[in-house]
């Protein structure tokens, strides 16, 4: 969580402190070098690196944006007047540039706004909801979001709820761990039916459903049906007590019997439009729109036909006023009147869907803008980087002092370091967008550590003692193995105290259907903190502000992670603080069906 520091009576993170301290120092670097190219009188003066501090700090403040616009324009137009000026043309031209800072920067804060705009819209479909939404972290299960619903039917308040470890809501300890092998399995769950506890101890059925929004957040629906069981075991009683339960329930309940509906409690009624009236005698399928009719199973008329009950099934129904609505329905036999009746849950899933859409589309456009920013980003670093090339290949001809020259070096470092992070961006995005392909080759392991470890100058860095089957080949994609090995190798080498002693090492045996390649460091360990962060992608001002502090986070961690994943597989990580860590990759010996890997 971030923390906050009070200055003159203003609350700001450390990460705002950050982004800040990028900013200027950005806003800065441009000045100082396009300053010195001037007095220099270099031919070419590329205006468009002060896009770089300009759209960066456009996107996180869209209107303190436009300021450093402004700033950087005027800043720009005085120093190429001081040099340019009486050139007519000269002045024009950078005038024109100067007066292109503030537009683009108006056309960026203008988009980021309607992006805000369209999130505060859809955090309020979240929120308002009739299904109790939940987001919740993969790895560590903490609650990063819940909707009001879910508040309610828990009992707990919202605050309560934030970083609460979601598997702690299930009511016996064997559905804790279904829960935990329907989730690992990397597939989408619908119709999960549990057991939650209240904050009042008191269990309650409910219906989960999941879904990854990405690689470490999952979105999980939570609907009550607990008064569905109640009804289910109430069946066999009288009709009048029945109706008392399924009158209040919050989902739709249909009685059908011999094809035609014979009960509807008030949530199907408002979810169709028709009153009870209406709907008694009614043929069930009659309600549905005809574009699914002919879809849509026969419905048996008694278990004793053979013909088994639809299992969980999505169906648009068309309401009395012909609007269409999506419904999601559950089959169970009943005993109405002594005579075999089928009972049907509905739940109206209209708003969820098109949130779902809706989030799905942004979540798009989102990976489009960033995608797009990173290879606009990456333009102004070649000028940059081929100016400070100038200046300090030949110091004696530009008047570049000794001091200068060490200060123009650490410039340079950083601007490498900064297109590291912009190639990983892009990397992450296009992962994020499921588009790499796995190229699947028979690979022999020992030849590839000895390649990495030789291209990457490892062996000169640390003792490194290989305890791997000499024969041993494995079925993967190996570019990307070589990339996850090289990122766990680089962590261990560069985060190891001397003297440095990394091990690596095959800990599968013949019964196993993983292959698992750990990598042993002696470095200064992770905290049970960190453990929960080092494998979330990170924005680009926590990545440059945090730097060697940060331990193992960053896009490189992120990107192996996902590599892995796109094999089937997952990386787990052991590690005590101040004695050492150890990274384990775990591949499948087989490789996955085709479609089943995220």
């Amino acid at each position: 969580m971030d923390r906050y520091l009070s200055v003159a009576g203003h609350t700001i993170s450390h990460t705002e402190i950050v982004r800040l301290f990028v900013i200027a120092s950005l806003t800065l670097s441009c000045i100082f070098i396009t300053s010195i190219s001037l007095t220099k009188h270099v031919e070419t003066i590329y205006s468009q690196l002060f896009y770089f501090p300009i759209l960066y700090a456009t996107y996180f403040y869209p209107r303190r944006g436009l300021f450093l616009a402004g700033f950087c324009a005027v800043v720009y137009e005085v120093l190429a007047y001081m040099y340019v000026f009486p050139d007519t043309a000269g002045l024009i031209y950078t005038t024109g540039q100067a007066i292109l800072f503030i537009c683009i920067a108006a056309v960026v804060a203008y988009f980021t706004e309607k992006v805000n705009t369209s999130e505060t819209r859809y955090r309020s479909i979240f929120e308002t909801s009739l299904l109790g939404i939940v987001l919740f972290d993969q790895n560590s299960f903490a609650i990063r979001m819940a909707n009001s619903h879910f508040s309610a039917m828990t009992g707990y308040r919202p605050e309560e709820l934030a970083g609460m470890n979601f598997s702690l809501f299930f009511h016996a300890q064997k559905e804790q761990r279904r829960f935990f092998e329907y989730l690992g399995s990397s597939e989408d769950v619908v119709n999960f039916e549990t057991q939650f506890l209240k904050k009042s101890q008191d269990p309650f059925w409910v219906n989960l459903s999941w879904s990854r929004i990405d690689a470490n957040l999952v979105s999980c629906s939570v609907i009550d049906i607990n008064q569905r069981k109640l009804a289910e075991q109430a069946a066999d009683e009288n009709l009048q007590q029945y109706q008392q339960v399924t009158d209040h329930a919050p989902t739709s309940i249909v009685v059908v019997n011999g094809g035609k509906i014979s009960y509807t409690n008030p949530t199907f009624r408002s979810f169709t439009g028709y009153d009870a009236e209406e709907l008694a005698g009614k043929d069930f399928r009659d309600l549905i729109h005809p574009d699914d009719r002919d879809a849509f199973p026969a419905l048996p008329e008694s278990p004793d036909a053979g013909t088994p009950l639809p299992g969980l099934t999505e169906v648009q129904f068309r309401t009395k006023t012909g609007e269409t609505r999506l419904g999601t329905l559950f089959f169970t036999w009943i005993h109405q009147k002594g005579s075999p009746a089928l009972l049907i849950n509905l739940v109206d899933i209209t708003e969820y869907e098109r949130l779902k859409e809706s989030v799905e589309t942004e979540s798009i456009r989102r990976r489009g803008i960033i995608s797009t920013a990173v290879h606009e980003l990456h333009s102004p670093l070649q000028p940059i980087t081929g100016y400070l090339s100038m200046l300090t290949q030949n110091p004696e001809k530009y008047g570049v002092t000794e001091e200068t020259k060490a200060i123009l070096d650490r410039v340079a470092k950083s601007i490498d370091h900064e297109r590291q992070v912009i190639d990983q961006m892009l990397e992450l995005s296009v992962l994020e967008a499921e588009k790499i392909p796995i190229e699947y080759s028979s690979v022999p392991v020992p030849e590839l550590l000895r390649s990495i470890i030789e291209s990457g100058g490892y062996g000169a860095q640390a003792e490194i003692a290989i305890e791997v089957p000499p024969d041993l080949v494995i079925d993967a994609d190996q570019g990307k193995i070589a990339t996850v090995i090289g990122s766990m190798l680089s962590n261990a080498v560069n985060y190891s105290k001397p003297p440095r002693k990394i091990r690596i090492a095959y800990i599968s045996s013949a019964q196993d259907t993983m292959h698992r390649l750990a990598i042993r460091d002696n470095g200064i360990g992770i905290t049970n903190t960190q453990l929960d962060e080092i494998f979330r992608t990170q924005n680009p001002a926590d990545l440059a502000g945090n730097g060697k502090k940060s331990g193992r986070i960053g896009l490189s961690l992120s990107i192996a992670k996902r590599y892995v994943q796109l094999h089937g597989g997952f990386i787990s990580v052991d590690s005590v603080v101040n004695v050492g860590s150890t990274f384990t990759i775990h591949i499948p010996k087989q490789r996955p069906a085709e479609g089943g890997v995220p």
